[in-house]
């Protein structure tokens, strides 16, 4: 009996500062949102890993999803897919022999660690895959991709942090058993000014974000027949990325380059170039082809996106080397540029122009395939072409919803994820 009592308190207390921790949530790239709520669940789990947890973590969800007014279906998915998460990492736990912490309350950290570390892991590892499978699952079923690959886009850059994750845990529930809930505030206080400084940074990361999407936005103002260019373009690459197996870090770094590969434009000496109806004479078409260096000159000037001058000065270089600026060819060519140019050439080609209509997607697939080894990177294009999602270049794409082409420049932070 006064086990259960110690527990019952231990429970209600963590899941009071796990509903702080709910309701100060951070939004992220897609339009989820991200907690540091899994340290007190998991603690919980680990102090009392029964019933009493699983119900304190719905009923805390409960609350915190009627402030944040979602919607029945979205907050009744993340209610259930965090209660199975903990339900199934404390029947994992039990089952390879755990033992609830407050029965080693009096025992060292080392000795404690050393006496349930196997299962504890467990119980981590389980509750991190069955929460991002969940809502990798749910993303897959709307966006028609594969879980697995949704899985790795959305959970291999943030892997090492969920992993590291794991001391803060026991420390945290270690602190508990050992102070009471003043110690635990004590540790949860620096946890929570961690979260509030990523959510700053993940704000003027935002802004930032929106001010090149203004700055494309204006570019594109100037010619009637680009306008949501420079953004379809980055959502373009971005599927392309995805369709021949890049990594999450490398799909990001090529929407961003994407997203900009023509900021250069801006320059008052295309204007009236780009307003311009008809065919271009070689002199126009010559200064032209000057702007993929005005555009890594711009972006050069930011430290950040240093990375992608490369990227971003290069996307017109072809295969066999008869591209501009520098005429460089094959794997010379930066593997971020070659993708662009595939989205590239496909909105182009996928666009109304005066003297033309817009091509379907077998006039794609054939053009492709008529440049493949000329233009076009020979393997990316066997890639796309076998790739279930080379479908997904020809579906109509609502300009105001793309978010720019591209994801955080920065990892996510330590989370559990929602809808």
């Amino acid at each position: 009996p006064e086990l259960t009592r110690i527990q019952a308190q231990a429970v209600v207390w963590l899941a009071v500062l796990g509903l702080i921790a709910l309701l100060q949530a951070h939004k992220l790239p897609g339009g989820g949102s991200g907690t540091i709520a899994f340290v007190p669940i998991l603690a919980s789990a680990l102090i009392a890993p029964n019933l009493l947890t699983v119900l304190a973590v719905a009923t805390t969800h409960a609350i915190a999803e009627a402030f944040s007014k979602r919607g029945v279906l979205k907050a009744g998915f993340n209610i259930a897919q965090t209660s199975f998460a903990t339900s199934m990492g404390i029947l994992v736990f039990l089952g390879l022999g755990g033992i609830p912490l407050q029965r080693h309350a009096q025992a060292s950290l080392l000795t404690l660690t050393t006496a349930t570390i196997g299962p504890f892991l467990a119980l981590v590892a389980v509750f991190f895959v069955a929460n991002t499978f969940a809502v990798s699952g749910v993303i897959a079923a709307s966006s028609k991709r594969k879980v697995l690959s949704v899985w790795k886009d959305s959970t291999f850059s943030t892997l090492i942090y969920d992993v590291l994750s794991a001391p803060v845990v026991f420390l945290f529930a270690w602190v508990y058993v050992r102070t009471g809930v003043i110690g635990a505030l004590g540790l949860a206080l620096p946890l929570l000014g961690a979260r509030q400084l990523y959510k700053t940074n993940r704000q003027l990361e935002q802004l930032t974000q929106e001010l090149l999407q203004l700055m494309v936005k204006a570019i594109e103002a100037r010619d009637p027949y680009t306008s949501g260019h420079s953004r379809r373009v980055a959502h373009y690459s971005g599927i392309i990325a995805r369709a021949v197996g890049m990594n999450s870090k490398l799909i990001n770094r090529v929407a961003v380059a994407a997203l900009l590969h023509d900021v250069g434009k801006i320059h008052e000496v295309y204007a009236p170039i780009l307003r311009k109806p008809g065919r271009l004479t070689p002199d126009e078409w010559a200064i032209m082809k000057t702007h993929p260096v005005k555009s890594a000159e711009l972006v050069s000037m930011v430290s950040d996106l240093r990375n992608l001058v490369g990227a971003i000065r290069h996307h017109h270089e072809n295969w066999d080397g008869s591209g501009y600026p520098d005429q460089i060819a094959a794997e010379a060519i930066p593997v971020e540029s070659r993708v662009i140019m595939f989205a590239d050439t496909i909105d182009a080609m996928t666009s109304d122009r005066p003297y033309r209509k817009a091509l379907g997607e077998e006039d794609v697939r054939r053009e492709l395939i008529k440049y493949r080894g000329t233009q076009f990177d020979p393997e990316i294009c066997d890639k796309l072409l076998a790739s279930t999602m080379f479908g997904m270049l020809f579906q109509t794409v609502d300009m105001d919803a793309l978010p720019g082409g591209q994801r955080s420049l920065t990892p996510r932070s330590l989370k559990i994820v929602g809808a």
